[in-house]
């Protein structure tokens, strides 16, 4: 794929690496379909969702009579996944008759007694709103489909009757979650099995777009109706610190403002107050909703535009489009005496365009404030709904 006019390399997922080690193991194990003259692989060649094929390197871990594992080096191409270069292992085990499957284990649905769980380094769920149940292995839907898929198949090959464990374990992963949203998301003791391609795209908008939703969606499986937003630390830090709002309730919807509107209007809450740096918050005032400099910037020339229209000169605006931030325009507004009346202008057109993004189910309500000069101004609905993210407000489990 081609980013900012340059050429990346994809890279695999976690969940393409655990269904190629688990494949080999399986193989392996049923001694089917071996590459060498002892049975070892030294590839698999994988069906991905998409329909695409794909080769994957394999090594050998551990084989034993009755347990096969195989281990695949991540490659995560030109993407800064934390996960590059680690071995993601896949064992499969032939269960002993009297073994009770766990309740935590997934259960593959096409074939009964074919089981998976993970091991060292892979995460288990304590909140409800993921797709796995509280206690289970943070394995995701698609993987576990392509693990269970693969293994079967060899089963079916080998006219295996036994019950038997796919366990994934990726060693370091404990440590190497500690560097992703995991924690956050609440998934506690190391790392998710991710993908839902198979490829693992450079850069990936999707992947943080993807956790946006997950944190409203578990939001919203707890009941929850209002959702704090904030795009960036520097809101973050605002919010908790001046205006005492509870930053554990906060996501941090990054650039993708307009779709995380629409992805908490989809999950049913009922009130959004966003608060930002009006650097990036500016944007909106032009009917930006992805605030990414190189989606859009307009900085100058929106605030140029509305220092105009509140009455300022040629003069003024075309010093305004001479600054390099938005920080260095508010003291040419305070000087001319505009800088209330530009703010006016600015929440005007936010609200428009926000309450216009969100539609008729959703209140949303925008604060702008600067680095250096603090509050700046308000939407109008603002008033209203800082009583339900302040705990001021009786009413709201009432509605």
């Amino acid at each position: 794929m081609t980013k900012n006019q340059k050429k990346l390399r994809c890279g695999i997922t976690t969940g393409t690496c655990c269904t190629a080690a688990a494949l080999a193991s399986a193989r392996l194990l049923f001694c089917v379909c071996g590459n060498k003259e002892n049975g070892q692989e030294e590839a698999v060649n994988l069906r991905l969702p998409g329909g695409s094929q794909m080769q994957v390197p394999v090594f050998m871990s551990e084989r034993t009579d009755n347990f096969a594992e195989y281990y695949v080096v991540k490659d995560s191409g030109d993407d800064p996944d934390v996960t590059n270069h680690a071995k993601i292992y896949a064992g499969v085990r032939i269960l002993p008759d009297e073994t009770e499957p766990q309740k935590d284990w997934f259960c593959d649905e096409e074939r009964k007694g074919l089981y998976l769980t993970g091991e060292e380094g892979i995460g288990r769920v304590t909140r409800e709103g993921l797709p796995e149940k509280t206690g289970q292995a943070a394995i995701n839907p698609v993987p576990r489909k392509m693990i269970f898929g693969a293994v079967r198949e060899v089963l079916k090959l080998a006219d295996v009757s036994e019950r038997v464990l796919i366990t994934v374990r990726i060693p370091g992963g404990e440590e190497l979650a500690e560097r992703t949203f995991n924690r956050k998301l609440g998934i506690v003791g190391g790392l998710s099995v991710l993908g839902t391609t198979g490829i693992l795209e450079p850069m990936s908008e999707k992947a943080i777009v993807d956790t946006i939703e997950t944190e409203i969606r578990q939001r919203a499986a707890a009941g929850e109706k209002n959702l704090l937003l904030t795009p960036g630390n520097y809101g973050r830090g605002y919010v908790s610190e001046y205006l005492q709002l509870d930053m554990d309730s906060s996501v941090k919807c990054s650039n993708y403002i307009g779709e995380t509107i629409d992805l908490a209007v989809s999950y049913g809450m009922e009130r959004i107050l966003l608060v930002g740096n009006i650097g990036k918050l500016v944007k909106l005032a032009a009917g930006i909703m992805n605030t990414h400099s190189k989606v859009a910037d307009g900085r100058r020339e929106i605030m140029a535009l509305y220092t105009f229209l509140a009455g300022g000169s040629r003069e003024l605006a075309e010093k305004i489009m001479s600054c390099i931030n938005t920080e260095e325009m508010i003291p040419l507004l305070e000087k001319a005496g505009l800088r209330e009346a530009v703010m006016e202008k600015l929440q005007e057109a936010i609200d428009s365009y926000v309450r216009h993004r969100g539609g008729s189910k959703v209140t949303i309500a925008v604060m702008l404030f600067s680095e250096h000069f603090g509050f700046l101004t308000q939407t109008k609905e603002t008033a209203e709904l800082l009583p339900y993210f302040t705990g001021r407000n009786e009413r709201k489990d009432e509605t």
